[in-house]
């Protein structure tokens, strides 16, 4: 067995180093220079039987999935991720660098360096992060804020990360099919949600436990209603998927000038959203093509 302080020592070699007047891994605390804009906070974890089934997916597979939860949520509010504390929890046996390779290879595509975290021996492996962004001077893109008339869009085709779950399962499909890429490493949508903001997105959440909840999210908070034309779905995946599986990590934005989402998503060179619906002024309703829309989606339940 390897000692936590030696493991520690391995990851921070693996790991980009800190810019001159800043410290991160391997003192009691990170020192960073703070944004000039504002800061963004949050805090995800992936959880070994809950989020990833250990059988399918690599170590590597969980920490890009356990970078990319957290990124995620700053990418929902239209911002930058600037720094990252992972702690991990897990038995003895477990592979701390081969998951680091995993946390590497996200902390060079999202751009957002480790700085600190912690260790901990259990008996169940548990990746949590937490992230620091920043707003760049402008405000956030909450899920509050979406209009009566406004058009929602989504950032790409839903059910993906169900459906690779589903069919890795069932030996349906190899690791390297996109359905099981989408759910082995799903992708923060980083440049997609500033595009939004941009593009004077009212209301913005991430598709984390599907469609069906977290537009669910954004309406309550807002307090208007939904009528959708259509849901777009993943090839192979089904509706269910789309509206409850979740893990998508696509973005769901409102915004009142449907002209100025194309030309900013355009300019940004990124593919175009989807409009799926428009926001209505009653917040009971919620429909799809006319019919009741289903309430699906994850939720974890506590006493």
């Amino acid at each position: 067995m390897t000692s936590e302080f030696a493991v520690i020592d391995r990851l921070r070699r693996l790991l980009p180093g800190p810019p001159a007047g800043e410290t991160w891994i391997g003192d009691d605390a990170a020192v960073v220079m703070a944004p000039r804009g504002g800061l963004l906070l949050t805090a995800d974890a992936v959880v070994e039987g809950v989020h990833v089934d250990l059988d399918l997916l690599s170590l590597d597979d969980v920490g890009w999935k356990a970078m990319s939860v957290s990124v995620s949520d700053v990418a929902a509010m239209g911002c930058r991720p600037l720094y990252a504390l992972i702690t991990v929890c897990g038995p003895p046996s477990t592979d701390i660098d081969r998951l680091y390779v995993g946390v590497a290879e996200a902390v060079e595509a999202y751009q957002c360096p480790v700085v600190g975290g912690d260790l901990v021996g259990s008996s169940q492996l548990t990746v949590s992060v937490a992230v620091a962004g920043e707003t760049a001077h402008r405000t956030p893109v909450l899920r509050a804020g979406a209009l009566p008339g406004d058009r929602v869009f989504v950032t790409g085709r839903l059910g993906g990360s169900a459906a690779g779950l589903r069919l890795l399962r069932a030996g349906a499909i190899g690791l390297d099919h996109p359905l099981a890429l989408a759910h082995r490493r799903p992708l923060a949508r980083l440049r997609e949600g500033r595009a939004a903001r941009a593009a004077g997105a009212t209301a913005m959440v991430d598709v984390s436990d599907g469609l069906g909840a977290d537009l669910g999210h954004l309406l309550d908070a807002s307090g208007v209603g939904v009528a959708l034309d259509f849901v777009p779905v993943a090839g192979r995946a089904t509706l269910d998927e789309a509206l409850g599986g979740g893990e998508d990590y696509e973005l769901v934005f409102t915004a009142t000038n449907p002209g100025h989402v194309a030309a900013t998503f355009a300019e940004a060179g990124l593919r175009q959203p989807l409009g799926i619906g428009y926001c209505t002024a009653d917040p009971k309703e919620r429909t799809l093509a006319g019919e009741p829309l289903l309430e699906a989606g994850w939720q974890h339940h506590f006493r």
